[in-house]
């Protein structure tokens, strides 16, 4: 079928399966039960694995060892089982391994509720495990971005050694929408030349420990380098309406598409609104921040969580405008009314 009504969380493992995914190790966590109920259903279909491990521990360490094999690979989680990935997480990133994981978030911290929420962002944009690494993050706000996204994280992460995220809130993983599959060219799954393939003339070594200090350092030195061309080549952005706009609206995922509707109702108030959504969190479009910094009056970031994509935000725009913020915490998914009329003061 090229199209399809699906959950977003659904439509993750649609979107990996056409990507090459060989392999999905988890456990499940609601709201991201679904992407492993997917997983379980149609990876076995496709003659592919799927295994759901013991605990979050065992499935991050999976990925490690079938990223190490040299095939694509993945996990998904919430929140607290996000939390205990981090330290494999640190691993695939210092041994330079692909894969990809998706964070549902809910609300938080601890165990907090099964509600969407954005207050995950701390814990995967800055890197929750130890040492000096970074991971791509893509924030979808659809069902149809859910696959897309996916789809081009395997991409991202084979083309730099590096595992890469894509960060939805609740909401995103568990609304149903039309998806489209025709512009995805169906990947063939293949194993990496420098995988470590268990065969007798296979040479390849998969590590990150490096006990000389300036080993150690030129690793990381080599790491930083590859963020940065990161940074360079892999921002990814939407803007609505910011070609004139006085007060830019900054949000992601569910939020973004409130925004827009903001946007939309503000314009028909007389007020000149636009929306930038980051689709990469990580890199973040620094250059069209700076842009939209010299022609706008106003930022007006929008969160479900206490504030923490505006901390960057802040950083990019040096002080050099005004950056407001609103935020909603606990499940608690902001409003158009609530936020237009928060606009309207602001304006």
């Amino acid at each position: 079928m090229s199209k399809e009504l699906l959950k977003g969380n659904y439509a993750v493992i649609k979107g990996a399966l056409l990507a090459g995914c060989v392999a999905y190790f988890g456990y499940p966590i609601t709201p991201a039960s679904e992407i492993a109920e997917a997983a379980a259903y149609y990876f076995p279909l496709a003659g592919r694995t799927f295994v759901q491990a013991e605990s979050e521990i065992a499935s991050i360490n999976m990925v490690y060892g079938a990223a190490g094999a040299g095939v694509r690979c993945m996990t998904a989680s919430s929140g607290p089982g996000i939390s205990l990935k981090q330290e494999g997480i640190s691993y695939i990133a210092g041994s330079e391994l692909p894969c990809v994981i998706v964070d549902v978030m809910r609300g938080g911290p601890g165990l907090g509720n099964i509600a969407p929420e954005q207050g995950d962002y701390h814990q995967v944009v800055k890197g929750g495990g130890h040492g000096n690494y970074k991971c791509a993050v893509y924030a979808p706000n659809s069902a149809q971005e859910m696959c897309d996204l996916t789809y081009k994280a395997f991409e991202t992460a084979e083309k730099y050694r590096n595992p890469v995220f894509v960060l939805a809130d609740g909401f995103i993983g568990q609304m149903m929408e039309q998806v489209e599959f025709g512009k995805l060219d169906p990947v063939t799954p293949k194993k990496l030349d420098w995988g470590v393939h268990g065969t007798a003339d296979s040479k390849n070594l998969i590590n990150s420990i490096y006990l000389d200090p300036d080993e150690l350092e030129a690793h990381n030195r080599k790491l930083q380098e590859k963020y940065k061309k990161m940074e360079e080549n892999e921002a990814m952005f939407e803007t609505y309406k910011t070609e004139d706009a006085d007060i830019v609206l900054i949000g992601y995922g569910i939020t973004s598409r409130i925004l827009r509707t903001v946007v939309d109702e503000a314009r028909k108030a007389g007020i000149k609104a636009g929306l930038f959504r980051p689709i990469t969190l990580w890199p973040l479009a620094k250059d069209e921040l700076n842009k939209l910094k010299n022609s706008a009056k106003k930022f007006f970031v929008v969160e479900m969580s206490n504030g923490q994509l505006v901390e960057d935000i802040r950083l990019v725009v040096e002080g050099k405008i005004p950056v407001e913020f609103h935020g909603r915490m606990g499940g608690n998914v902001p409003t158009v009314d609530e936020v237009l009329e928060i606009t309207k003061k602001l304006s």
